[in-house]
This record gives C-alpha cells, sequence and structure tokens, in this order.
C-alpha cells in the first residue's frame, strides 16, 4: 500500500505552512502527522540541500506519493525542479503537484509539463535580459550615468585634488569628505588624466 507525503514551505520564520496543509487536505489528500513535512527556508535554496526535504526523501519508498500545492515549493530554479523530478522518477516515487492540477510530474504527461514551464522559464528569461541590454543602450546612448550617483561634486572633486598638491593626506580628506580612501585616489588619478 502505498503512503502519502505532503511537503509545505515557506521562505521566512513569520510565515505559515497551514494553508498549504488545508490546500492538501481540501484536494482530497488525508496526511499522518508524521508524513507532513514543513519546512521554512528559501526556494532559491536546492531542494536537497534543504535539511527537512533531504530527510523526507530519506523516508520515502517505492510506490509512496509526494504532495505540494505548487511547483515554486519544490524550487524557483527549473533546472533544480527537474533535477528533483528526476529523482523522483528514478525512485518510482509520484511526486504530484496541485497547482498544475494534480498532475503528477512523474508521469509522461508531468514531464512534457516540467519540460514547457522550464522553456517558457527560459524564454521569460532570455527576454528579460533582453529588455535589461535595451534599456542600457538607450541610456548610453541619452549619455545617461549609469550606476550609484556620485558622493563628491565636480567642484568637492577639484577642492580634493587641490587639498592633495598642498599636501593634505589621502586619510584626512578621506575623513573630511566622509569618503574611503580609495576613492580619494580615484578621484586624484581620475582628475589628473
Amino acid at each position: 500500500m502505498s503512503r502519502i507525503f505532503a511537503y509545505t514551505r515557506v521562505s521566512t520564520i513569520d510565515q505559515d505552512t497551514t494553508n498549504q496543509l488545508l490546500e492538501i487536505q481540501s484536494a482530497g489528500y488525508t496526511i499522518e502527522r508524521h508524513r507532513y513535512i514543513e519546512e521554512r527556508i528559501s526556494g532559491s535554496v536546492e531542494a536537497f540541500k534543504r535539511p527537512s526535504f533531504l530527510q523526507l526523501t530519506q523516508k520515502l519508498e517505492l510506490g509512496d506519493t509526494l504532495v505540494v500545492t505548487k511547483l515554486d515549493r519544490l524550487g524557483r530554479d527549473s533546472i533544480n525542479v527537474q533535477q528533483t523530478v528526476q529523482w523522483f522518477t528514478e525512485h518510482g516515487i509520484r511526486l504530484i503537484v496541485l497547482q498544475l492540477g494534480n498532475l503528477d510530474l512523474t508521469s509522461s504527461s508531468g514531464a512534457l509539463m516540467i519540460k514547457v514551464l522550464s522553456a517558457v522559464a527560459d524564454f521569460e528569461r532570455q527576454l528579460i535580459i533582453e529588455r535589461v541590454q535595451s534599456g542600457l543602450a538607450r541610456a548610453k546612448a541619452n549619455n545617461v550615468r549609469l550606476g550609484r550617483p556620485p558622493k563628491t561634486s565636480q567642484s568637492d572633486q577639484q577642492e580634493i585634488v587641490s587639498k592633495l598638491a598642498q599636501g593634505v593626506t589621502v586619510s584626512q580628506l578621506a575623513r573630511d569628505y566622509g569618503i574611503s580612501r580609495a576613492s580619494i585616489i580615484k578621484i586624484r588619478d581620475t582628475v589628473n588624466n
């Protein structure tokens, strides 16, 4: 007889997994308390590097089922999610995602869904990269200064160079202007070139 486990995850200590468990129960799954695993850890941490998830995988056996509410409970990175699904497939453990209509990701249709979702995620990442690069090119063409604004004005920089020429130390100027020694040296080198 196959056993049913539930895995719920939230990213921070002050969040609660109760809603995820209620969603699993209302989908018709009865989970015994010792088969309900909850974890408070970022989704950016790979699944098999999460302590509770790792302990869960050591309890699972061939024919068991793991239920999660959403795909992002497994991870945010499509490669990591694919690797996690592959592990479940290789070990003969069903992996049900409620968000995807109770789809078993270890089935052939589940594998197709993972590939489609991964392709969409990769496509979105490429679109974001293209938009950022386009925006940077437009900003450069319009002579927009990129990065953090300087902590010193042009007149401050001229004063710093003048004071350095008068023998004031780099350390003293750094204290006077509230910036690092490296910034003073950079101003000196930039203005003198």
